[in-house]
């Protein structure tokens, strides 16, 4: 169904509007009239909370276990072995990286999610088949759920030699950045695998999106270096640093000049609200640093937590914080959708004229309440056309 009309939504300023869709955009939001024009498809939006649709900033669409038997967590030890254990499970359970995947982007849609960021595993055992499969995934929901696809050398850049030719491959055939992971505790070669991340965006031209787990002092001084690179050759805004846990755990003159660094350079922190070791939200944007959330890991071997609800990850994200007043609420509600746009350049996002017609209206009376209660989704567009009514 296409409307030309979503008729009586409150929107996030608490007006009762009209928006009407021509072509899969918004033409105009006007004030609600209870006449709509008789040739107009109208959906009464029955004073529903209007929100442009929501942003995963960081996903795996190809790690989930979504549409298969329930799996048992197995419990790990480094993360070496956890990788390890991963690839012994994705390789048992029997249903299909597209399957799995399919399922997930499903739920993500229903939730009201119109753009996601995924991470597939770039290595040695599996080359390029991951990609190949959440290619297929985007080309047959992209009518439903943009996807953006990051290149991801799961088990190491340095010490897995034959992999930055796989990650170079990979762009070629269709992937937007370059990953990285942990170029200290995981390569133990920082210079080494920035070296080459870094490398091949610049040869690219394209964007990167760095797991790093690396706590401390370690982890900060990894940040310096990342944002130094970053801006010697002009990234700035196609850079993020995925997790950042070090923010988490250091003070003073250590965070602050730490997140200076990174707001000087444009790198982006993505976060998915961690227990104990999440980036401080509030500080690192009055340093200039965009922060936006991400799922991370749904229902896979790493965790069987999980949803792809980023109104629900929105308040996980709050309660880590201790992000209680409406100003508050109202950040993490942007974490999920204008900012989280902005970094993953999502071209015309917004609730605005002009802007596509991704939006998703949800059984609340305003934003903080949204964020607070993650409530029932009543309906979601994607380029104007419903994608899940309730």
């Amino acid at each position: 169904m296409n409307p030309t009309r979503i008729s009586n939504v409150t929107a996030p300023d608490g007006q009762r509007v009209d928006i009407a869709l021509v072509d899969g955009a918004i033409a105009a939001i006007t004030p609600h009239r209870s006449d709509p024009a008789v040739a107009d498809t109208v959906i009464d939006g029955a004073g529903a909370l209007v929100l442009p649709a929501f942003v995963d900033g960081h996903c795996h669409l190809d790690k989930t276990f979504l549409g298969a038997p329930w799996q048992p967590h197995l419990a790990s030890g480094s993360l070496r072995e956890r990788i390890a254990n991963e690839k012994v499970l994705r390789s048992s359970i029997g249903v299909p990286v597209v399957e799995r995947a399919t399922a997930l982007v499903d739920q993500m849609v229903a939730f009201g999610t119109g753009h996601v960021r995924s991470h597939v595993d770039i290595d040695l055992e599996a080359g390029l088949d991951g990609l190949h499969a959440l290619l297929q995934v985007r080309d047959a929901v992209r009518d439903r759920l943009g996807i953006q696809l990051v290149a991801f050398p799961q088990s190491g850049v340095v010490t897995a030699p034959g992999v930055a030719d796989l990650l170079d491959a990979a762009l070629a055939e269709g992937a937007e950045l370059f990953g990285g992971l942990d170029p200290v505790g995981f390569d133990d070669d920082m210079n080494g695998q920035l070296d080459v991340i870094f490398g091949l965006a610049d040869k690219h031209g394209a964007g990167i999106d760095i797991h790093l787990h690396d706590g401390g002092t370690v982890g900060t001084a990894q940040l310096r270096a990342i944002a130094e690179r970053t801006r010697a050759l002009g990234l700035g805004g196609k850079v993020t640093v995925s997790h950042a846990y070090a923010l988490g755990q250091v003070y003073g003159d250590e965070l602050d000049s730490t997140a200076q660094a990174l707001g000087d350079a444009g790198v982006s922190i993505l976060t998915n609200g961690p227990a104990g070791t999440m980036p401080p939200i509030l500080r690192l944007r009055e340093h200039g640093v965009r922060v936006f959330a991400g799922s991370d890991n749904i229902r896979d071997a790493w965790w069987p937590y999980g949803n792809g609800d980023m109104l629900e990850r929105a308040t996980i994200i709050g309660l880590e914080g201790g992000l209680m007043n409406d100003d508050d609420l109202a950040v993490l509600a942007s974490l999920t959708t204008d900012v989280a746009a902005d970094v993953l350049g999502v071209a015309d996002y917004g609730l605005r004229a002009g802007g596509r017609a991704d939006l998703v209206l949800v059984d609340a009376q305003s934003v903080p309440e949204a964020v607070a209660a993650h409530p029932p989704r009543k309906l979601v567009l994607h380029g104007g056309r419903v994608v899940h009514q309730a």
